[in-house]
């Protein structure tokens, strides 16, 4: 599966401010919280599936389960996830600033 860059127009990275240097250590810290997040999240929604029928993995599926919901928060993340690590970032830097 190719990766698709963004989308960008030169009227918004003519408009958009200057990015601050970040420090790339904060940056995967970030992603790292969302890959979490989002792991806890996809653990949750597997949870929610019935594991009857023809398509239960048995014993073998629930053991590696918790597993794929980390590998899958993990990729999501790295693929852009859900726009929870600048938030966060976003915090790191202004708490390492001082501010509130």
């Amino acid at each position: 599966m190719q990766d698709i860059p963004p989308l960008s127009s030169p009227t918004a990275a003519s408009t958009a401010r200057p990015l601050p240097k970040v420090d790339p250590k904060n940056a995967e810290t970030a992603q790292s919280f969302e890959a979490v997040f989002l792991g806890q999240l996809t653990q949750m929604m597997m949870s929610t599936v019935e594991q009857d029928g023809d398509f239960h993995g048995g014993a073998g599926e629930e053991m590696f389960r918790g597993i794929l919901s980390e590998k899958l928060g993990t990729e999501m993340a790295k693929r852009g996830g859900i726009g929870l690590a600048p938030a966060v970032l976003d915090q790191i830097i202004k708490l390492q600033q001082g501010q509130q």
